[in-house]
């Protein structure tokens, strides 16, 4: 029965004008309401809930993530305007902080303001 329906993103903000500075200006997503409860954004027509608590429980993963078709340009942009790409140490990176997985996709993470895990993904042409 879900198989049919549409998914609804989820993350957690402390800081709901950060956020939404974030999610908007940055990574330029359309914001479709600005209520009590949460930021209401268009992530290329998936619903993305940017709910706003009073902490936020930061998962040790990544929990929202993009599929691209070309990482090294989305990274360098995002860079550009002033996103921090996470370097792991136990993870070998190019100078773009793009891991290359053992099935040849390429990830790299960021992090928003409230300290959440979000990454881009490049599977194999």
């Amino acid at each position: 029965m879900l198989a049919n329906s549409d998914v609804i993103a989820f993350v957690a903000t402390a800081n709901a004008p950060e956020a939404r500075k974030f999610y908007q200006d940055i990574l330029q997503l359309d914001l479709i309401e600005d209520s009590p409860v949460a930021l209401i954004f268009d992530a290329n027509g998936i619903m993305l809930r940017v709910t706003r608590v009073q902490t936020v429980a930061v998962a040790p993963y990544a929990i929202l993530g993009w599929n691209v078709s070309d990482i090294v340009t989305n990274v360098r942009d995002l860079a550009s305007r002033g996103v921090h790409f996470e370097h792991y140490p136990n993870l070998i990176q190019d100078a773009d902080n793009i891991w290359t997985s053992p099935s040849g996709v390429r990830v790299a993470w960021f992090k928003d303001p409230d300290g959440n895990t979000l990454s881009l993904a490049q599977e194999p042409s």
